[in-house]
């Protein structure tokens, strides 16, 4: 089989996902654009050199509506030629498009392609496009569906972690993110972004809380306790599911758990012959990918049997994998993750994560596909795991490894 190799990887800088944040003049197909230029523009291709774009986006509605790929292509400088190719998968749609793209390489349909993804939350509301596991009664009923707080709680529970735990795990991703920009490690991939007029209006995370403490957390209240308590009392419902749990232990707030932001990110995917006529140097080679089915009430846990899928389909183990991107959704998902597989904290989410810089739904996967190949060659390390749990209970994941 052909092998995939990754060629580049760009990401813009994480806006506050809201009306005063630097992004939020940027619509969603015009940061994608930018992305998708500078791709073009970094590697020296012609409007024309990839088979297509795949682009993950999660709240399709709206001006992220339609085949938000293809309006994309139009958007920016590529070729009219190139299709689009709009997907979703909700928080791994960014990671599924760089997979489904790696693995299409791979089965022989096209040299080159760019995948990645774009969110703008600060424009397109999160939930806005009024998604069917959460409102049609008979499917919620069915699925024992719960608010994605709610199943993070539901994990602290499960798997025994305090509110301790997980502000001291928020603290590190902010102490992480702040020493990684300091040291210029997001400088190769990072696209600043700018306005009409060609001036900057973002050129640096803008989410990240550098100075936080676990004693500041400790302050904040808990931000699912109301909602898992009172009416329609989703505690109930998972209690209902997990009888075998006294009470939820409602532990994740504003501080640990994700940030709502707005971003994009690519990743440039091609064959050796790809690399060859443009005169690329492969910088990984997208070693293997995974997905799978997960239970949607808890619906946070899927890093863990993707991981396990994913090694096991490759005759690998996590001894093998020498850095871990691990999104951070939640603090629990992390947790849970280092806990199933007793991994070093030291070798997960090692310059931060969502926590400290935010989670643009449909870029992360493929922002995090790019950290983990920018921190495996400044240290010289070689494999590399990045995975993301999912809304309604899905995990997907992708090793890479460094050539």
């Amino acid at each position: 089989m052909t092998e995939a190799y990754i060629y580049d990887a760009v990401r813009s800088p994480r806006g506050k996902g809201r009306k005063d944040g630097s992004l939020h003049e940027v619509t969603s197909a015009a940061l994608s654009a930018k992305i998708l230029n500078a791709v073009k523009e970094r590697n020296g291709l012609d409007g024309h050199a990839v088979e297509d774009v795949i682009w993950g986006n999660v709240t399709q509605v709206g001006e992220q509506g339609g085949c938000l790929a293809r309006t994309a292509v139009l958007a920016s400088d590529l070729d009219e030629s190139i299709p689009g190719l709009a997907i979703n998968r909700f928080c791994a749609s960014g990671m599924e498009a760089v997979n489904i793209a790696a693995n299409q390489i791979k089965g022989g349909a096209g040299m080159g392609y760019i995948a990645g993804g774009v969110e703008m939350m600060g424009r397109v509301p999160m939930g806005s496009d009024g998604a069917a596991i959460a409102v049609d009664p008979s499917l919620a009923m069915k699925t024992y569906f719960v608010p994605q707080g709610i199943s993070a709680d539901i994990i602290a529970t499960q798997y025994g972690f305090t509110r301790e735990e997980a502000d001291a795990l928020a603290v590190q991703s902010q102490n992480r993110a702040e020493a990684a920009w300091k040291d210029n490690r997001f400088a190769k991939s990072i696209v600043p972004i700018t306005d009409q007029n060609g001036l900057t209006i973002l050129d640096r995370d803008e989410y990240m809380r550098p100075g936080t403490t676990v004693e500041a957390l400790g302050n904040l209240k808990a931000s699912f306790k109301d909602m898992g308590e009172s009416m329609p009392g989703f505690d109930k419902v998972a209690l209902m599911k997990y009888p075998h749990l006294e009470k939820i232990n409602h532990i994740h707030h504003a501080g640990n758990s994700s940030g709502i932001v707005d971003g994009a990110a690519a990743v440039l995917i091609g064959n050796k012959e790809f690399g060859e006529k443009w005169g690329l140097k492969p910088r990984a080679r997208i070693r293997a990918t995974a997905k799978i089915g997960t239970d949607p009430t808890i619906m946070l846990t899927g890093p863990v049997p993707v991981t396990q899928k994913i090694l096991a389909d490759n005759g690998m183990t996590i001894n093998d994998i020498d850095l871990f991107e691990v999104n951070e959704a939640f603090a629990a998902v992390v947790m849970r993750f280092m806990q199933a597989f007793d991994v070093d904290e030291n070798k997960v989410n090692v310059n931060g994560g969502a926590i400290a810089m935010g989670h643009p739904l449909g870029a992360t996967g493929a922002m995090i596909i790019g950290t983990v190949l920018d921190e495996l060659e400044r240290t010289g390390k070689g494999v590399g795991l990045a995975t993301l749990c999912i809304a309604s209970g899905m995990g997907a994941a992708t090793i890479i490894e460094r050539v």
